[in-house]
């Protein structure tokens, strides 16, 4: 790290080139320096790098030397910057508030913290157990910062991809091969319906039960649509589709007005609890998977696990 700071100072004209007589500082000189500037006296920058002064003063001495030129001129007693030493002060500090910001963000990952961890989701699972278990990491860690950006599975995997996120969360497969993904937890779409419906006292729904009803879902040609499509098709039922729905939340504004009924992911009556709505499992069970989407080879923060972990236990508690 010094050689790299050296050499972006010789670029900037801080320090002579290789050719001159001079030498150029070394880290353990430039901390000592950056001390005495901020505090002023070679007593204070002593007592912050939690050395002695003879220490300090024999470091400075010999920085001064091998630079060929002096760093301060001592006036009544203190330590007064040359025009040399406020010159490369600047290009100084930046390197030492490099370095604390490395020290704060390697802090940080061990204690299961971090400056911000993004994250891409589709609607469903963002708005549902990633905000849920994005709440619970906030109490956990009150420093971690979060963001999330809800998007369509496409959207999602080019976010990855790019490495705008950390990672991405839809639902599987995903077969785009500019990622990686694996399973992250099953769950299953449920029949969402209005608490006093006929059917609501029910345990389970059938196919052959709501053969007759109005159904809100996703079109056959998407992942789920094409799931619940599947299932009815082996029941030998025909799908009453009422209604055609990209998001979940839709279907649940549409149920809450007695539109029909909704077969979709149960996600969002877990976060966002309905007083007029109640999810019934589906027999036989239509099962979906949650993928954790990453780029092609990267691994995970202590953070990004945690949150990861938490998000697998609200999905797994739906039902």
């Amino acid at each position: 790290m010094a050689e790299h700071a050296r050499a972006a100072m010789r670029a900037k004209g801080v320090f002579p080139a290789a050719s001159c007589t001079s030498e150029p500082m070394n880290l353990r000189q430039m901390e000592v320096f950056n001390a005495i500037m901020k505090v002023g006296s070679v007593t204070e920058a002593a007592r912050l790098l939690n050395v002695t002064q003879p220490a300090i003063s024999a470091v400075l001495r010999h920085c001064e030397t091998t630079l060929k030129f002096k760093l301060f001129d001592r006036v009544r007693g203190r330590l007064v910057p040359t025009p040399e030493a406020e010159e490369i002060y600047p290009y100084i500090s930046s390197v030492f508030e490099r370095i604390e910001a490395i020290d704060h963000m390697t802090r940080d990952l061990s204690g299961a913290k971090r400056g911000v961890l993004s994250v891409a989701a589709t609607f469903a699972i963002a708005n549902g157990p990633l905000a849920n278990a994005a709440a619970q990491l906030v109490r956990l860690h009150p420093d971690i910062r979060i963001t999330i950006n809800s998007l369509p599975t496409a959207q999602v995997v080019s976010r990855v991809a790019r490495r705008e996120a950390n990672f991405g969360i839809g639902f599987g497969p995903i077969l785009d091969s500019s990622v990686e993904s694996q399973s992250l937890a099953a769950s299953e779409v449920a029949c969402i319906m209005p608490k006093d419906h006929r059917l609501a006292g029910e345990a389970a729904i059938s196919p052959n039960m709501l053969r007759h009803e109005n159904i809100i879902t996703y079109a056959p040609y998407s992942l789920i649509g094409a799931l619940v499509e599947t299932a009815f098709k082996a029941e030998g039922v025909d799908i009453r589709r009422t209604v055609q729905i990209n998001y979940s939340s839709t279907a649940y504004s549409l149920v809450e007005q007695g539109v029909g009924l909704a077969l979709v992911e149960p996600f969002l009556l877990r976060s966002q609890p309905s007083p007029l709505l109640v999810a019934r499992r589906l027999v036989p069970a239509i099962p979906i998977e949650t993928h954790l989407i990453q780029s092609i080879g990267s691994s995970q923060s202590a953070s990004g696990n945690l949150l990861l972990r938490l998000l697998t236990d609200e999905i797994l508690a739906i039902f």
